[in-house]
């Protein structure tokens, strides 16, 4: 650390409830109830969370639409020693939720930023969708506007790996749809809504299953969704396609040869030792 930071306080960031209060952790509360000031998401949402557990800790609203503007006065407080938590409206602040640019700004600054985890809807939903968790790739919140959002789900049709995102109630059928267009009827899924919260339910199925039993119940079209989907099929065949022997002369020319094969290996399912070999003719052709 700075020697002239030695004295500063410690930026904490902390998770909170994605539904039930009941799921924060004592260490949590103890932060919360600990430091100088609270940089909540909403201060509005957070003041319930903290009226609950008895907690009168200073907030300040820390958002998309001003981290920029506060991020240095926050600064100031830490390097003066005050220890400050960094909050969202529910679960780990960063999440597809506001903080990265305060994180960023106090790391660069030679500040402590530590950690308090917990409550996380990627991780809740992943823990219990039976799809496989070894390797998963979170998109978080597609594209609002079709045309874009088939565009990205167009680009993860080839990923081997789980993928995971989060839907808003207003998109959850449209983007269903899409998702069975872009990769697949067949596709097993799991749809999980409101979770740890009263109304929870966890659907799973093929993409077609799931579109089906959401767009015929209002009630499952209500609420905040993680939505997550099988990864593609790994290739059998051993060719490599023109396409991908593009990619891979487009990598190579950034990668040494192991690195690009292995990266292009994972985005297309082809096997990383065939890449390779295919990589070494094109470098005997150069």
């Amino acid at each position: 650390m700075n020697k002239a930071h030695q004295n500063a306080g410690v930026l904490y960031v902390v998770a909170t409830p994605i539904g039930n209060l009941r799921d924060i952790s004592a260490r949590a509360l103890d932060v919360l109830r600990s430091v100088a000031l609270i940089a909540a998401e909403d201060t509005r949402h957070s003041k319930k969370l903290l009226s609950h557990y008895g907690i009168g800790t200073l907030l300040l609203a820390v958002h998309e639409h001003n981290e920029r503007d506060v991020t240095e006065k926050l600064l100031q407080r830490l390097i003066g020693g005050e220890d400050i938590a960094l909050v969202s409206d529910a679960g780990t602040p960063l999440i597809s939720d506001p903080g990265f640019y305060l994180v960023r700004a106090a790391r660069q600054a030679d500040l402590r930023v530590i950690p308090v985890p917990g409550p996380s809807a990627l991780i809740a939903a992943l823990s219990v969708a039976g799809l496989p968790s070894d390797r998963f790739l979170f998109e978080g919140f597609l594209p609002s506007k079709q045309t874009a959002r088939r565009l990205r789900l167009q680009v993860l049709a080839t990923v081997t790996a789980t993928l995971v995102m989060y839907e808003s109630s207003h998109r959850i059928c449209a983007s269903l749809r899409d998702m069975i267009d872009c990769l697949g009827n067949e596709r097993e899924a799991t749809v999980a809504r409101e979770l740890t919260k009263t109304y929870e339910t966890v659907m799973h199925g093929t993409l077609g299953e799931l579109v089906q039993r959401v767009e015929s119940d209002a009630n499952q079209q209500k609420g905040e969704f993680v939505v997550l989907v099988q990864g593609a099929p790994l290739r059998e065949r051993s060719e490599v396609d023109a396409e991908a022997l593009r990619m891979l002369e487009v990598l190579l020319a950034e990668l040494p040869l192991k690195q690009a094969a292995g990266l292009l290996a994972k985005m297309t399912g082809l096997s990383k030792n065939v890449l390779y070999e295919e990589g070494l003719k094109l470098k005997q052709m150069q």
